[in-house]
């Protein structure tokens, strides 16, 4: 026959209980506690100015209010312990009582910090506030509520995020919204202080995105953003990808590193410009530059705006048409009529030296030294096809602007 192994001394007690019910705690304890819940409260707030340095550098008032909630905590439990029928302890109300900016000044790891030292100071009295005899009771009914009071913790805590989150999210795409339709709104400033963002230069992104749930993007576009140390607000504006970069000297850069979270096709990058309320002169130029970007086919991804400049003043942008006439046209022609002559021979001839150097009855070097002197100028090499064609495109631009002036 088995031997009959004996019970542990109070396992038959726990097991009585089951995982829903709780073993009532002494009426003498419970009195005992009550007459000591202001000695405990003040104990409490001694200890959280003792072991938490956060604590101490608070504002008044903020100390204050933790003092509410440290106080809270321990009429909470005196009102559960009190009441052994509650499966729970209603622990929300501790954290109820601060207001809701609390959390932002508390996180969630220094409420929890807290709770920890009020615990201890209730388990460290544990011995004075028991009956005789009832001391193991109170410990285990402290330890459960302990737990369900930090399950609150996270509890309230993941509430305020998320609507957080979700204010953030209705307020990012305000900007977004705003910036498209190239608004300088003054309250553009106070919802970029609503989002924390600071940050300057800002340059704006535009590209696709990659089905129908841009959250999860989104969040990934962020979570790169916050590895490179950078500002990031995003929105969707009907199938297009609007990302707003803060605190980068070199957006290209920047924007190859987020290229693979956006959708398949071209991604083009505006300028860089001196902040937010700026920032839809680059969201113009980038939007613009998307527009066009099919036009050409082997563009680089990401591709800059000023890239997309002839496609762009073809397409009747404005100000694509202003920056190359007024920095490609008018300092050739600055340079002379030599200088606009021989660069329209070269490109007329199929950017042929050559072919120039006859047309024009000049030594090849007279031709090389006005090439060279139209990229000193423009910053375009005319030898380039791609510069050819920009430089090509302002003249032509230029010549109708004057014609028409």
């Amino acid at each position: 026959m088995q031997e009959e192994v004996p019970a542990r001394p109070g396992s038959r007690r726990r097991e009585a209980r089951g995982t829903h019910a709780r073993v009532p705690v002494h009426p003498e304890t419970v009195a005992r506690i009550e007459r000591s819940m202001g000695p405990l409260g003040t104990a409490a707030i001694t200890a959280m100015d003792e072991r938490l340095p956060w604590f101490r550098k608070m504002t008044a008032e903020n100390r204050s209010w933790l003092g509410l909630v440290a106080q809270a905590g321990i009429a909470s439990f005196v009102d559960w312990i009190k009441h052994p029928e509650r499966i729970r302890p209603a622990a929300t109300e501790v954290f109820g009582t601060a207001p809701r900016e609390l959390a932002r000044a508390v996180r969630l790891q220094q409420a929890v910090e807290m709770v920890r030292v009020i615990i201890d100071v209730v388990e460290s009295q544990v011995d004075t506030l028991a009956a005789p005899g009832a001391e193991t009771d109170l410990r285990e009914a402290v330890l459960v509520y302990a737990r369900e009071i930090a399950f609150s913790a996270a509890q309230v805590y993941a509430r305020t995020a998320e609507a957080r989150g979700a204010w953030d999210a209705r307020l990012e795409a305000l900007v977004v919204d705003s910036l498209v339709r190239g608004e300088q709104q003054e309250s553009l400033n106070s919802w970029a202080s609503a989002l924390n963002w600071s940050s300057s230069p800002v340059s704006v992104l535009a590209g696709t995105i990659d089905g129908d749930d841009a959250e999860p993007v989104i969040d990934e576009l962020r979570a790169a953003a916050r590895r490179t140390r950078l500002d990031l607000i995003a929105g969707v504006q009907g199938g297009r990808l609007i990302v707003v970069l803060g605190g980068t000297d070199d957006p290209m850069t920047s924007a190859e590193k987020l290229a693979g979270l956006f959708g398949p096709g071209p991604i083009v990058v505006g300028p860089s410009v001196r902040d937010l309320r700026s920032a839809h002169m680059s969201a113009r130029a980038a939007l613009a530059g998307l527009r066009v970007a099919p036009a050409w086919p082997d563009a680089p991804r990401p591709a800059s705006s000023d890239e997309l400049l002839p496609e762009r003043a073809l397409d009747g942008d404005a100000d694509a048409v202003e920056i190359l006439v007024t920095h490609a046209y008018q300092p050739l022609l600055a340079g002379g009529t030599a200088l606009l002559d021989t660069l329209t021979t070269y490109l007329e001839q199929g950017s042929s030296l050559e072919a120039t150097r006859r047309m024009l009855f000049v030594h090849p070097n007279t031709v090389r030294y006005r090439l060279r002197r139209v990229t000193e100028l423009t910053g375009y090499t005319p030898a380039d096809g791609r510069d050819g064609f920009t430089l090509w495109t302002a003249i032509i631009l230029g010549r109708l602007a004057a014609r028409r002036a």
